[in-house]
């Protein structure tokens, strides 16, 4: 046995991977999530793929374990986590046609060290009682008195809102950031908490009138018995920024780790997550959005109405992040 080999059996047996795999991932998303395009990979190369689902401490394990990290990918979801790990120095770069054919440049790392594979709006969700149609068209809007009393959300300082409110910063500055967000706390019908499914319960109940949230997570109420009510008591809204006339999207993507031991199958399921069929699979499966344009919409996607996305880079997103965050904390959103 070579000291390599060694090496990575005995990191792959720390982390409960099978040595020597074809291709090892380390997941911040639950690997039912992704399990059918995995398996649609393997089906059409015969490269096995192991998923690990970590949680928490993602960026920690990766650089504890260093040139021994048996993980080849790392599949997560927000740009802020992409950027984290990227900060880390535990990627690498990589240079791949297919992907920059396939992915817009505005939804991949200007140097390749990270790339989009499906986009999420952060949308409204609107009581189809209380809220005409077109009654909230913008995010600015959401700071307006008129909704005094009326606006549920997570917490502010869950990435999902720290997201939002970076692209308020991209778009209109800090001073004005810091005035929106206080006036969306003014609005707010009580204290943030839950996640977004819990603020469309709350819609439901009649607690408030809108929330923010990811466009998939209706996806997800439909397709459960007890959550189904909840969804049918609202629709989904597509507010967008007054510059740009585009709706805030996030994104899940994947990252090359610097030691990526099995480095030639890694790029070839990277490339593959960027095929019609794996992008066809994600729109099915998963309720999100493709990031290659063409791609057919689920039916059900497809009714919530037509997305605009925000065109703006998703690195100064991430780049505004500990601003967002220090604003949030400042204006003590969630107290």
């Amino acid at each position: 046995m070579t000291l390599r080999t060694l090496l990575l059996a005995t990191a792959a047996s720390a982390v409960g991977l099978p040595a020597l795999a074809d291709v090892n991932v380390y997941t911040t998303r639950q690997p039912g999530l992704i399990q059918p395009v995995i398996d649609a990979f393997t089906a059409q190369t015969g490269i096995a793929v192991n998923l690990a689902f970590v949680e928490e401490g993602l960026v920690e394990r990766l650089v504890a374990e260093g040139d021994r990290s048996p993980a080849d990918l790392v599949m997560t979801v927000d740009i802020a986590n992409l950027h984290q790990i990227v900060e880390a120095g535990v990627t690498q770069p990589v240079a791949s046609e297919v992907l920059e054919a396939a992915i817009p440049e505005n939804l991949r790392g200007p140097d390749g060290l990270w790339f989009a594979l499906t986009q999420r709006a952060r949308i409204l969700y609107a009581s189809k009682e209380r809220v005409a149609e077109g009654e909230v068209t913008t995010y600015e809007d959401l700071a307006d008195p008129k909704w005094q009393g009326r606006i549920c959300t997570r917490p502010g300082t869950h990435n999902y809102n720290l997201a939002l409110l970076a692209a308020v910063i991209a778009h209109h500055g800090e001073d004005y950031a810091r005035t929106w967000a206080e006036g969306v706390k003014a609005n707010l019908a009580k204290t943030p908490e839950g996640n977004d499914r819990g603020q469309v319960r709350s819609i439901w109940a009649g607690e408030c009138d809108v929330s923010l949230g990811n466009t998939y997570y209706m996806g997800q109420m439909v397709e459960d018995p007890e959550q189904k009510e909840w969804a049918e008591s609202v629709r989904i809204e597509f507010p967008t920024f007054e510059e740009t006339g585009g709706t805030h999207i996030n994104v899940s993507g994947v990252a090359m780790t610097k030691a990526a031991p099995n480095r030639e199958e890694a790029l070839q399921l990277m490339e593959f997550l960027v095929s019609p069929e794996a992008q066809a699979i994600y729109a099915e499966e998963n309720h999100e959005y493709p990031v290659v344009a063409g791609t057919e919409l689920s039916d059900l996607v497809a009714s919530w109405g037509e997305l605009t996305p925000d065109t703006i880079d998703l690195t100064e997103l991430a780049g505004h992040r500990a601003e967002a965050l220090r604003i949030m904390e400042e204006v003590n959103f969630d107290g």
